[in-house]
């Protein structure tokens, strides 16, 4: 049975952000925390919807469009530094009433959910950062090359098909092709660059010590975007910080890994999935 419930808009930040809504909270969900997901750089909310599926058996589990992407604002003045993107989270919580949740970002939102933790909003008890891009100034540049990102978004908007979308994501099912065919369209050229921009001008580590609640770092074996060194030193910035680890996945984890990707939480959330 599915567990979605509902898509909806709520005014917060001043701005509108849009989200899908797992599970509810009923039985055992409700004594949970709840679980707000970030997705990456060129996800809307709706490529993480099996996902959500997934995490909305344990908890009530709200998935984000990020400004600028899917159905959220987006314009030629809108603010889309990683600081406006944390604050959208915090004033998305608060806006909806939720006591007490966990984050999950990944990618870009595991850098959108650090700076959001940083600021230590009331209610946050748990943080979850899923190969989160550690390049910044004086590192090494995050491995992905723009031209790949802004290529498939204005193909995209032209009516860009599965089989051509497949020449950007050939490991991809038919499913997950048609899906992001039919989604990219929606991503605001405008903010993929400045999020883009800001992988390299923003210092992520600089984010890290202020983290005050339980941490957990999920690395994939197959990618390049967090390697051995960087998880040595995130530990460093923050002591007690978990890690954990999808060997057989590349960047996209849940994409490339799904069962594993829902076993590298283990317990950490407060119920396995």
């Amino acid at each position: 049975m599915s567990t979605f419930l509902y898509g909806a808009n709520v005014r917060a930040n001043d701005i509108r952000q849009h989200y899908l809504r797992y599970g509810g909270s009923d039985g055992q969900r409700g004594e949970r925390d709840a679980l707000i997901i970030i997705p990456g750089i060129t996800s809307p909310a709706v490529t993480w919807g099996f996902v959500g599926e997934r995490f909305g058996r344990q908890f009530d589990t709200y998935i984000l469009d990020v400004r600028g992407r899917g159905l959220s604002e987006a314009s030629d003045t809108l603010d889309y530094s990683v600081a406006a993107q944390a604050a959208d989270v915090t004033a998305f919580a608060e806006a909806l009433g939720l006591k007490r949740y966990a984050l999950v970002g990944h990618s870009m939102g595991g850098r959108i959910a650090a700076r959001a933790a940083r600021s230590h909003p009331a209610g946050l008890s748990r943080l979850v950062m899923v190969d989160p891009p550690v390049s910044g100034p004086g590192r090494r540049a995050y491995p992905a090359k723009l031209p790949w990102y802004v290529d498939s978004m204005r193909e995209a908007r032209a009516g860009i098909g599965i089989d051509g979308m497949r020449a950007y994501c050939p490991t991809w099912t038919e499913d997950q092709l048609r899906l992001r065919a039919e989604w990219l369209h929606t991503c605001d050229e405008r903010a993929i660059l400045a999020s883009f921009e800001e992988f390299h001008t923003g210092d992520f580590h600089a984010d890290v010590p202020d983290i005050a609640v339980p941490a957990m770092l999920m690395t994939a074996g197959r990618g390049d975007v967090v390697l051995p060194a960087d998880i040595d030193e995130l530990r460093g910035l923050l002591p007690g910080l978990q890690t954990s680890f999808v060997a057989n996945a590349g960047h996209m984890i849940p994409w490339d890994d799904e069962e594993g990707f829902y076993a590298a939480f283990g317990d950490f959330l407060g119920a396995p999935l």
